[in-house]
């Protein structure tokens, strides 16, 4: 059994970080599988969206020190430019959205993988922590970027340099994740949330991921430039004549996900 698991249920799957043994922390191994996973879910056409969850007791701890020990001082950065930095623009840019279900601790660069997902819901029981201080090191992972978008500069600076734990309830009303849910509903409610958004219109969800995307560093001008362009593009979609058709004869819609090419023809996407 590897060290990635991936469920394939039709229009979505499930992708699970297994290294349970280890509190699912990453090695070089698992980076590769996980890109793999991911990169294959990207060019599935079938596939519509993601959740990505760990394996036992915990989400992630974040990369396994054990795999980077050695009598010389490391180059991290390395590590980062070559597992970690890839792998958050990665889910950033996939143009299908992407759910988490953190089933339990999400620690160092684990907590930042799990933030950078489109839609995260934890465990109630689940901890958040910013653990680079704890060994003298910064936040990756995109974690200097996103707290201080979600929660704020004052909160996220206190996390990265105190490392406390945030409970998931707390992550909640912080506006850090959508929603805490109790540990045995978790898994039940991500699944259904990822069903739902694969039955979606993929197309609308992708240029929605974009747009926000673009804002945290746009000009207002500029954003709404992006937006006129994207609506442009979303317009052309066959699920937005879907959307029209249903909406019009009051009936639930039934969108495909296909994306439209130059003169008005569909193509799966």
């Amino acid at each position: 059994m590897g060290s990635i698991l991936i469920d394939d249920r039709g229009a979505w799957r499930i992708v699970t970080l297994n290294r349970p043994d280890r509190l699912n922390s990453f090695n070089d191994p698992m980076h590769r599988s996980l890109a793999k996973a991911l990169d294959e879910a990207a060019e599935n056409v079938g596939c519509r969206a993601i959740l990505l969850t760990g394996a036992g007791r915990a989400f992630c701890a974040g990369q396994d020190l054990s795999d980077i020990a050695g009598d010389a001082p490391p180059d991290l950065g390395v590590t980062i430019e070559r597992f970690y930095n890839p792998l958050i623009r990665r889910i950033r840019s996939l143009n299908k959205p992407v759910v988490c279900a953190v089933n339990g601790t999400a620690a160092g660069a684990g907590a930042n993988i799990a933030l950078a997902c489109d839609i995260v819901l934890a465990a109630r029981s689940a901890k958040f922590i910013q653990s680079f201080v704890k060994i003298g090191l910064v936040p990756d992972s995109g974690g200097t970027w996103l707290l201080p978008r979600l929660i704020g500069e004052a909160r996220a600076k206190a996390l990265a340099m105190t490392g406390d734990p945030l409970s998931a309830e707390t992550a909640e009303s912080w506006g850090l994740i959508w929603r805490a849910v109790d540990d045995d509903k978790l898994r039940g409610e991500a699944e259904a949330l990822t069903s739902h958004l694969s039955s979606q219109p993929t197309q609308g969800l992708a240029l929605i991921k974009r747009a926000f995307g673009h804002s945290a560093t746009a000009t207002l001008d500029s954003q709404l430039d992006l937006e006129r362009d994207l609506q442009r593009e979303a317009g052309r979609t066959p699920d937005y004549a879907e959307g029209v058709d249903a909406f019009i004869a009051k009936r639930p819609p039934k969108f495909t996900g296909e994306a439209a090419i130059s003169g008005g023809a569909a193509n799966s996407a």
